[in-house]
């Protein structure tokens, strides 16, 4: 936890691995209850806790379907609600059955933030959430997490409660118990994350609290990768790679390289460059030679095929997937400039997630990528929830 953040007492559902809680709980948030269903995924987190972790040492893990808790029982003023609701409902990858699929879990968010009536909340999802398919359902979540006291009644369909939020909405009226919550996607690789991750993120203050705030401004960009990749060299400086043994150039970025130093000549772009695969990797050795690193063990087998070809090793990576029927697919590749492939192993696939290397995945390998694969990248969790702690305290 940084050294003179005021805590604040938090709450977390679908915790999963943890990579929202430990972003969190960097910045200042006490999680004084977990939940989580999934037994290996609360196997991950207990031996963390074990083996006192400093960030998830303090840890109190409910393992639960949430739908079970009564927050009365769990907590106490709490001041911060989040979590990251399953995605699998509006995944991109997933059978997009929304709302009709019975692991959407946003009525259990808005649940929450009813009964423990944070100042603030922080939900996320995947991308695919903002569809066009589920435009009218989106704004029923985000009008409920609104308006989280304006139930719906028996018998009420979900189009029907939507149209009294909606007249609500616009009336004016502001319920007891009302948040003003704004929205964005978000590329983690914008914030220094070595992974384009697009997620949603949902932010909600407490309407009475009169707070003003808006989300963190980008700090990476690629502009500044190709700039010392392309004009420089100093990011191969950086790394110690031949000329012999960089990539060729890739032609598909050669007008913007062209336009870069055109535009800049001696003066770099703006901004922090995009972080890499390779930056990712510093300091790790190759998983096929000697070495006790946890969670770091070769996995054979990787073989590129259309439409996964792995992520090339000088970019920030595509992003990481949990694996369809177990087991992790092109994504999950690193693709090397000789032209050779490997799968990413697990310490290297959590370093792209940006979790420290002290957190322990002590699972078999597919289940501890899936782990990896539906978790939020800790340094975006960080990133948000310090803007939120800065500016709402």
């Amino acid at each position: 936890m940084d050294n003179g953040v005021k805590t604040i007492r938090s709450v977390e559902l679908f915790t999963g691995a943890g990579g929202l809680a430990l972003g969190l709980e960097k910045v200042g948030c006490r999680h004084v209850a977990m939940v989580e269903f999934n037994s290996q995924a609360c196997d991950t987190i207990r031996y963390n806790m074990r083996q006192r972790q400093e960030l998830a040492k303090d840890w109190t893990l409910f393992q639960d379907d949430v739908r079970n808790i009564q927050y009365n029982a769990i907590a106490q003023s709490i001041e911060l609600v989040a979590g990251g609701p399953p995605c699998q409902p509006f995944s991109l990858g997933g059978k997009g059955r929304g709302r009709m699929d019975a692991r959407d879990m946003f009525p259990e968010a808005v649940r929450a933030v009813r009964e423990l009536r944070p100042r603030y909340f922080v939900f996320e999802n995947v991308k695919g959430l903002l569809r066009q398919g589920f435009a009218s359902y989106f704004n029923y979540i985000i009008l409920q997490l609104s308006y989280p006291t304006i139930v719906r009644v028996p018998n009420e369909e979900w189009e029907e409660h939507l149209s009294r939020l909606e007249k609500i909405h616009t009336s004016g009226y502001t319920p007891d118990l009302a948040y003003r919550v704004i929205y964005r996607l978000l590329d983690a690789a914008d914030y220094g994350v070595p992974q384009h991750r697009y997620r949603v993120f949902m932010v909600g203050f407490r309407a009475d609290l009169g707070i003003e705030w808006n989300f963190p401004m980008a700090t990476h960009n690629m502009d500044k990768l190709l700039w010392e990749q392309w004009v420089t060299g100093e990011y191969w400086d950086k790394h110690k790679v031949a000329k012999s043994n960089r990539p060729k150039f890739p032609v598909r970025y050669r007008s913007r390289v062209e336009f870069l130093s055109n535009s800049y000549q001696l003066i770099p772009p703006p901004g922090v460059r995009y972080n890499t695969i390779r930056d990712a990797l510093w300091g790790l050795p190759d998983p096929r030679s000697k070495h006790d690193i946890p969670n770091h063990e070769f996995r054979n087998g990787a073989r590129p095929y259309p439409g996964h070809t792995g992520s090339e090793l000088d970019e920030p990576s595509k992003a990481l997937k949990a694996g369809a029927h177990g087991v992790p697919g092109g994504e999950n590749m690193i693709a090397f400039p000789d032209g050779t492939y490997r799968y990413y192993s697990v310490r290297e696939a959590a370093r792209v997630q940006t979790f420290p290397d002290n957190y322990i995945f002590p699972s078999a390998w597919t289940e501890a990528m899936r782990q990896i694969g539906n978790a939020v990248p800790m340094r975006l969790a960080e990133v948000v929830g310090r803007s939120i702690v800065t500016q709402a305290v």
